[in-house]
């Protein structure tokens, strides 16, 4: 048994290496490569040689797209080629921040625009602060220990992996004046309800399909907070009788908070670039009641029926969004920062 057992370890041992061969080859073809240019820049610069790749996909697809679409903003026309395009300066922007009053959409000149900024704000107001409710609620039944966990995990992280138009066109047959939800509504004697075509359930609907489709996500942050908190603190809190209600929102809650932010972050970046859903969910309306600024920019740019198509104007609104998520994106590395030098001062 012994000599056989060896023998099966020598020939294991043999296809692996056979098997290693063109893996040895690749890296010694990569060792010729580099030794040379590490003789040359030194080790310390040989991080930068690693990174090269990533920075050149990054220039190619977002650096350079964002220098084109800047250039789209600052000229007018229909022409794709800019070289053929006018130059028009900043009047695509004084276009949308043409208003008389930025409260009142009807008296600015792209009223479609702020109609876009403020259904955009409300959604993500509601959206955001019922994300952060029900992902943190769903963490703290997660973390117990129940019959199933990891099942339930899976089911609402499964939302997570659908595609947003699978999502849309879910919810939307669910939800269609002879929907799924409609029939049943009224097999219990109920009348029908017009979910996507009242502006104020359309709008209702847009928010709580979004939370449906991308809470498994944040759950999962949060739910990371929660075990990363040390159980001698509630052995503590429980041996000196300290209430269920006063555990969380002296224990729990204040040791979540670097988690809860990131997840306000993300989930509000998340909610001003929210598209795809809520146009295959109601096409933005009905009217503009659930048509968000990232639709405002799709529509003016490509999908402007009976118009012709303004791609400067979509461009610079465009430009005026990635403003605003780029400072939404500061802010998160200022607080990621943050908790990692109060965690190396702890």
């Amino acid at each position: 048994m012994k000599a056989l057992y060896l023998m099966s370890k020598k020939i294991k041992n043999f296809f692996l290496s056979i098997l290693n061969i063109p893996f040895t080859l690749l890296m010694n073809a990569i060792d010729l490569i580099m030794w040379p240019i590490q003789k040359i820049i030194g080790v310390r610069r040989m991080p930068y040689i690693f990174l090269l790749p990533n920075l050149i996909f990054f220039g190619l697809f977002v650096i350079i797209p964002l220098g084109v679409n800047l250039l789209f903003s600052i000229t007018g026309g229909t022409e794709l080629y800019i070289s053929n395009r006018e130059f028009s300066g900043a009047r695509h922007y004084q276009n949308i921040f043409d208003c008389k009053s930025y409260f009142d959409p009807n008296s600015c000149s792209e009223d479609y625009f702020w109609r876009g900024v403020f259904n955009t704000i409300f959604f993500v107001v509601f959206q955001v602060g019922l994300m952060i409710f029900f992902s943190l609620l769903t963490a703290v039944i997660l973390n117990k220990k129940i019959i199933g966990r990891g099942f339930f995990r899976s089911v609402f992280f499964f939302p997570v992996l659908l595609s947003p138009v699978v999502v849309g066109l879910i919810w939307q047959w669910i939800l269609l004046k002879n929907g799924i939800l409609n029939a049943f509504i009224e097999s219990n004697g109920g009348s029908k309800m017009s979910f996507l075509t009242e502006p104020g359930l359309a709008m209702s609907s847009s928010i709580f399909v979004s939370i449906w489709a991308h809470m498994g996500f944040y759950t999962l942050i949060v739910l990371a907070g929660l075990q990363a908190i040390p159980p001698n603190l509630y052995e503590a809190a429980e041996m000196d009788g300290t209430s269920r209600e006063r555990i969380f929102f002296r224990i729990t809650l204040p040791l979540l908070m670097p988690n809860l932010l990131v997840v306000f972050i993300l989930a509000s970046i998340k909610g001003v670039q929210t598209f795809d859903e809520i146009y295959v969910l109601t096409g933005g309306g009905p009217g503009t009641s659930t048509s968000l600024i990232v639709q405002y920019i799709y529509t003016t740019g490509f999908a402007a029926a009976g118009q012709v198509q303004n791609f400067g104007l979509a461009a610079a609104a465009s430009m005026v969004l990635g403003v605003v998520l780029f400072i939404l994106t500061l802010i998160q590395l200022y607080l990621g920062r943050n908790k990692e030098n109060k965690q190396q001062e702890i």
